[in-house]
Parts: structure tokens; C-alpha cells; sequence
């Protein structure tokens, strides 16, 4: 298991990494989350959802994900509340505080899925969430030191030094564990080193000292980890703008419960594309060519704020320009005429005016649409494939003009003189064929022509050996050990 000694440490891609690393050596890998927060989600074999990033693990195994690599999934909805997914259904909702009791019911389903998985494979590569120096949130804990326990696995820290302190991260780690938790770790590893990795001998030396562990490496910073899908929307706080000068401008509104925006990174690695989240207090940018609306884990609250940012009045000077919009799965929904939400799905029971470029309008309900799907473009006739994870029922007479046409039958909606469109498919622009299509649209002669999937795959090996290089994968295998479900 690793754990991490803070939020965002890169445990994410580095058990990707280890999983294509040992894949490549022969073993039958797995990736395990007991739970995970994310409003970035990915539909499973199974018809369930799980995070995107052990999605991401699952491809790096050589397999197809199931509900049992991530049985909790927190989906937050408001700043004390989340959705509560278990083994990839709707579980319920539950704030902050009421989800700390809900924590011992939970515990027997995730060793449940874990024991299933561990059964099936040579090595389970089981990642933490946040860091079990949160001693404060340890009692009924199933997402660190709760969950190693429980399983009887051994544990390898994680910890970042990009962001500073790391030594003190590490011995701070180790200083308030229980005893018998310091006992299951087997060693550390550090992540994003940059420069002259001889130059930290000492502070790995003065780790040593303090906490009695040894490292399994330091692994420098890995560039290429932003051609990879990312977890949780902290990375766009951090996501530099691209140089005006990229032909294509596309533009994305940086909503407060932003979902599944790694839609868009097919497009953010087109060398004539540049993609730009805005957020909040700045306008919508007049050179434009294409504003992206985005999933949403709250859609009537995300298109409240729309409104109060301004960006609707934004939206309607660039489809003047004669700019084009095109709204995903929430994003979609708030281009309607109207949303509902009679049963409080997402808050209190009501319903709000939606943007009226299409016409449209989305009533939520109980159930849960989970499904990957495939078809083409109505327009181009270019292959699409992806997924869909949306609450809500959609009608309307712009359905008369899908923007898909998908193996289920028609899919979106598509405005009279064809500039706002809308559909529920994610991960339509990693088609290649179709997003070539789209971006000709955008600008004459601009074809694209990157084949994302296979950089995908090229990306995963190329932090495989990255991983080969810098870290004793011999010794961290041998740390392993057979859990108490598999004995």
C-alpha cells in the first residue's frame, strides 16, 4: 500500500507507473482504492463508476476497470457534502460529519471487493488517500492506516519534495503514528526531485536517523505526467495558460463542482490547440473559438455561479462573434431551456431557467445513467466512443437535431444554425477521427492528427521505465506480502 504524506503527492501516477512497470515484467497486476474523492469518474466493466485515476491504473494492469479497484468513491457536491458511491452505485449522500460515522459500515465492503480482487492476480498495488498523518480523522479510518490494518498489507510513504519540507513531512509522518503503525512501514520513496538527486544524500541520511526507514528511490520530476488524465480539479489551480499564438482557442469555465474535465485533455495535447480554464472574477476571452461548458457534479449551483460570474453574457457576445459552445453531459443540461430537480437530488426541490441556446430541458430523477456507448458524429460521420454518467431525463424539440447518433439510438442536441451543441458522451475528443473532424471545423486546415490514445499508452511506458530507472522495484516487491484475505 501506498500512503502518502499529503494530498497530491503523485501517488496516483506512481501506482499507475508500477502497475505498467510489473505488467511488463509478467506479473498480473491490480490497482486498489479502498476510497477516493473525485468528481472525475470513469464508467467500469461492470456498469458502475470508480475514479478516474484507478481507471487510468486499471489500462496501465493491460485491463478493463472494475467496481471493486475503488468500492467508496466521495463525489463532492457542496463544501460540507459529497455523494456517496459504493461499489459503483448511488449509496446516498452524507456531510462531512455524518460520513465519519457512516465509515464502519463501510469497511466490510471494501475488504470485501479487495479480497475479490487480491484473488484474481500476482501483486494488488493499493493506494491511500490524502495521508495517514491526519490522526484526527483516524478512528473508523478505511482509506489509510484503517484499511492496512484491517487487510494486514505493508506500507510504503510517498512524499513530494516539489513542494518543500519534506524531510519534516516524512519524520512528522512516522512521529504521530501508533506504534504498531510505524511497524508496517516498510520504507519511502520521494517524488518530483528536480535537479542533481546526489545533492539530497544527507537529507535522505537525516531521514534515516529520525524515523529508522530506508528509501526505495527518488524519483525526479516526470514531465510527461500531464499527457495523463488527473484526478481532481486542484490541478487546474495550477494549469498555465497557453500561448495566444496556438490558432485554436478554447475556453472552459472554471466551475466550482467541475466533473470529468480530463474530457478535454485530447484536446489540450493538439499542438494547435490551447485550452484555458478560466476562473472566477475573470471574463470569458473575446478570441475564442469554442467554449467548452463542462461536466458538473451540481449543475443548478454551477449555473448559478455561471450567472453570477458573468460568463453567460460572456457566452452570448461570442456566439454574436459567431463563436461556437458546446456543453458535456451538466454543461449540456445548462444550455436547456429549463432544469428540475423535483425530488432534491442535488439540493433543495425546484427548478431554475437554464441559458436557452438549445431547446431543451432536463428533469433529474432517482436513476443513475451508467453506460459506455459508441456511434459517430451526426454531422462528419466520424466514430466516437465513450460513456455516459449523467442524473436527468432530457426532451425537447432540439432533440429533432442529434449531435450524435450513437449504436442506442440519437445522443444531443444540436442549435438551428449548428454553433451551440450538446451531448451526454464523455470522452468523445480521444476519437480521433472525430476530433480531427471538429478541430477543422473550428478553423479551416487545422486538422489535428494526434493519435491520443497511443500517446496514452506510449506515456504509460515511458513512466514505467521512468520508474525502472529511479526506484529498486526488486525490493519493493519483495516488501509485499500476501494479505490476510488471501491466506
Amino acid at each position: 500500500m501506498l500512503q502518502g504524506t499529503g494530498s497530491d503527492v503523485g501517488k496516483s501516477l506512481i501506482v499507475a507507473g508500477l502497475a505498467r512497470a510489473y505488467l511488463r515484467r509478467g506479473l498480473s497486476v491490480r490497482p486498489f482504492k479502498p476510497q477516493n474523492m473525485s468528481n472525475n469518474a470513469a464508467v467500469t466493466a461492470d456498469g458502475g463508476e470508480i475514479g478516474r485515476a484507478q481507471a487510468l491504473q486499471a489500462r496501465a494492469c493491460g485491463i478493463p476497470p472494475v467496481t471493486d479497484m475503488n468500492p467508496v468513491l466521495l463525489k463532492p457536491q457542496s463544501e460540507i457534502g459529497a455523494q456517496v458511491v459504493v461499489q459503483g452505485r448511488i449509496f446516498g449522500t452524507a456531510k462531512a460529519r455524518d460520513y465519519q460515522a457512516l465509515k464502519p459500515r463501510l469497511l466490510p465492503l471494501v475488504l470485501e471487493s479487495f479480497a475479490r480482487l487480491a484473488r484474481g492476480c500476482d501483486l494488488v498495488l493499493v493506494e491511500g488517500a490524502g495521508s495517514p498523518a491526519e490522526v484526527n480523522l483516524r478512528a473508523g479510518d478505511i482509506a489509510n492506516m484503517g484499511f492496512a490494518d484491517a487487510a494486514d498489507v505493508p506500507v510504503v510513504l510517498v512524499a513530494d519534495i516539489d513542494r518543500g519540507g519534506v524531510i519534516a513531512s516524512l519524520v512528522g509522518t512516522c512521529a504521530v503514528l501508533q506504534p504498531h503503525e510505524r511497524a508496517r512501514l516498510k520504507g519511502y520513496l520521494i517524488n518530483k526531485f528536480r535537479g542533481d538527486v546526489s545533492l539530497f544524500d544527507d537529507g535522505l541520511s537525516i531521514i534515516g536517523r529520525h524515523t529508522g526507514l530506508q528509501p526505495f528511490g527518488v524519483v525526479p520530476w516526470f514531465e510527461a505526467a500531464s499527457r495523463l488524465p488527473a484526478e481532481d480539479a486542484v490541478v487546474l489551480d495550477s494549469t498555465k495558460e497557453r500561448a495566444d499564438s496556438r490558432p485554436i482557442q478554447v475556453v472552459v469555465p472554471r466551475l466550482p463542482r467541475i466533473a470529468n474535465f480530463d474530457d478535454l485533455d485530447p484536446l489540450a495535447a493538439e499542438p494547435d490547440v490551447s485550452v484555458t480554464f478560466i476562473p472566477g472574477g475573470q471574463a470569458l476571452p473575446g478570441n475564442a473559438d469554442l467554449i467548452v461548458l463542462p461536466g458538473s457534479k451540481a449543475t443548478i449551483a454551477d449555473l448559478a455561479v455561471l450567472r453570477q460570474e458573468g460568463w453567460d453574457i460572456d457566452i452570448a457576445a461570442h456566439l454574436r462573434r459567431g463563436g461556437r459552445v458546446l456543453g458535456l453531459c451538466g454543461g449540456y443540461q445548462m444550455l436547456g431551456t429549463r432544469i428540475s430537480d423535483p425530488l432534491g437530488i442535488e439540493g433543495p426541490p425546484g427548478a431554475v431557467p437554464g441559458l436557452g441556446l438549445l431547446d431543451i430541458e432536463t428533469e433529474f430523477g432517482p436513476e443513475k445513467t451508467l453506460i459506455e456507448a459508441a456511434g459517430c458524429d451526426a454531422a462528419s460521420g466520424a466514430a466516437v466512443r465513450g460513456y455516459e454518467m449523467h442524473i436527468g431525463r432530457t426532451t425537447g424539440g432540439g432533440l429533432a437535431r442529434p449531435m450524435l447518433q450513437l449504436a442506442a439510438g440519437p445522443e444531443g442536441a444540436v442549435s438551428p444554425d449548428g454553433r451551440v451543441e450538446g451531448c451526454y458522451l464523455h470522452g468523445l475528443f480521444a476519437s480521433n477521427d472525430f476530433r480531427t473532424s471538429y478541430l477543422a471545423g473550428l478553423r479551416s486546415g487545422r486538422a489535428g492528427g494526434l493519435l491520443w490514445e497511443m500517446e496514452v499508452e506510449r506515456t504509460l511506458d515511458e513512466l514505467a521505465a521512468h520508474l525502472e530507472q529511479h526506484l529498486d522495484l526488486n525490493r519493493l516487491l519483495a516488501a509485499a506480502a500476501v494479505p490476510r484475505c488471501c491466506r
